[in-house]
Formats: structure tokens, sequence, C-alpha cells
């Protein structure tokens, strides 16, 4: 399956931060979460992809074209939400629709009225009228309108409540498993991305720590909880960050079906307890050891 997005050895540099050599490919149709903390360098890239700013070193290409020959069509194929939404805040809903869609080839006004509705948004309101969340909602509505392939959204959901959070991820998940939309999603919010990405991509300090295949990392991962002498030499040598208790150790695996496979006598007489880790305590690990 061929990359919409790919970047390779992108690099950023400012005066206190680097982002260092960041590679990742997303193929059609899936929902790529970019995770990690606030100062992680999400935005960092999210930039870089939308060529928004200007990179130091790497190369990046949507949809097999690069921005130094093809920037016009391929902004015409990208639909882009950010954390903030910046509108001409005395014109209406309706204005600004009709406004921008005299950039877009593929406007779909029929589209836009419908998703309007949808998302409960009056077109006759001007959008310094609008709540953070219905700003976020005409952003996406704005960016489904247009024949975007793909959707590349910034901390989208920061400082929603989650009725509207709900609503903006379902929405996101139909066009992708539905419309085959390629969707790249940057958040700090865990549940978000555990809820409907495809793919992760954990980042801190301006690099990528960890990707793979979102359920394939949530089946690997997991907290060891064991009796001392339950493990053999090689399978406490399996486990990272081991910390001795007064009942029991715990310990963290990354791959824990080899690791079940190994162990699963002292799993059957309780000797050895296995518990789920969330993209949470995947990412406090990666980032803090814990």
């Amino acid at each position: 399956m061929s990359a919409v997005l790919s970047t390779e050895s992108l690099r950023k540099c400012y005066p206190e931060f680097t982002l260092n050599d960041v590679s990742l490919e997303v193929a059609a149709g899936n929902i790529l979460g970019i995770i990690g903390p606030n100062g992680a360098g999400k935005t960092t890239l999210v930039k870089l992809i939308m060529n928004q700013i200007k990179r130091d070193g790497g190369s990046v290409r949507v949809f097999g074209l690069d921005y130094e020959t093809s920037e016009k069509e391929i902004k015409n194929r990208i639909g882009y939400v950010g954390e903030e939404q910046h509108f001409y805040r005395k014109r209406t809903v309706a204005w600004t629709g009709r406004f921008v869609g005299r950039f877009f080839k593929e406007w779909d006004q029929d589209r836009f009225d419908s998703l309007l509705e949808e998302f409960r948004i009056s077109q006759s309101k001007k959008t310094g009228q609008l709540s953070k969340g219905m700003k976020t909602k005409l952003a996406l509505a704005i960016a489904l309108s247009h024949g975007a392939e793909l959707l590349i959204l910034d901390e989208p959901t920061s400082g929603l409540d989650p009725i509207v959070r709900r609503e903006i991820l379902n929405r996101l998940q139909d066009v992708a498993i539905d419309e085959d939309k390629t969707v790249v999603l940057s958040s700090h919010i865990s549940d978000d991305l555990s809820r409907i990405a495809d793919h992760l991509a954990f980042m801190n300090d301006g690099e990528i720590i960890l990707r793979g295949e979102k359920d394939e990392l949530l089946s690997q991962w997991r907290r060891i909880h064991f009796r001392e002498g339950a493990l053999s030499e090689s399978g406490r040598g399996a486990l990272e960050a081991v910390r001795t208790q007064e009942f029991s150790n715990v310990g963290i695996c990354r791959d824990y079906p080899r690791f079940q496979a190994a162990m699963s006598g002292g799993v059957a007489r309780g000797d050895v307890r296995p518990e789920p880790m969330s993209l949470d305590d995947i990412l406090l690990f990666l980032v803090n050891g814990e």
C-alpha cells in the first residue's frame, strides 16, 4: 500500500529545541496518532508536514509529491485543523464558508451546509461568537468540504468538553472508514488516540521514540508483578525497570506474548501476574522510566 504521507530524516533546529531525524509513513485509509507530552515536538512536526515552517534537513512527500514543485496541489488535497482556529471574528459562518471555498478546486457547498447542520452550527452566527468547540467543528467542516484526502489535526480536542471531543473523534473515524480518508492526529490526550488510531508514533524531546500498530503495541506491553523466585534468569532479564516491593516485584515487559509463552507455568500458578498498560502508562515509562 503506497504512502499518502512520508517523511525522511526530518530536522528542524531552534535555539533551545531540535526536531531530529523524524522518519514516518502513513498509508491510505489509516489513522496515525502522534502522542507525546507538551513540548515533545508534535506541533513542529505538523508544521513541517504542512510546509508552514522551513525544514533544516530531510524531506516531506505528500501523495508522492514535493512541496517545492507541487505545493498548491498538495494543499488542495489536505484538510487542516489546528488547536486554535483563526477566523474573521466579525464575519458570519456562512460568509466564512463562501470565502474559504474560493481557494479550493473541489469545494462542495452542499456538504458544508450539511456538516454545519450536523454539527449544530448556525450559519448566521459570527465566528467570534462561537465557542472553542464550535470553532473546531467549523474548521473540521471546512476540511471535509473540499475533497481533502488527507486530514491533519494538531491537538484539535485540547480544552474541549467530552461530548464535543467524542463528536469530533467519531466523525474522524467515520471518514477514515467510510470514505477511505487518511488522518494524522497529534494529541497529548491518550484516550482520543486509543479510541480511533490505527498506528501510533510516540514522541519526546524532538524524536520518535516508539512507533507501531496500536493494537499490537497494547498487546505487547505489560506491567509484570511477580513473586521472588518465580522467574527464571532469562525471564527476569526480559523485564525493565524492575522494582522490589514488600510482597511482590514489578517490572515492565515490551514483548508480552513471548514472555507469556516462556512463563505460562508461572502465570497459571499465580506467581506471575500481568497487568495491561495504557498508552499513558507506556508514554510515562518511555519518558520518565517509570
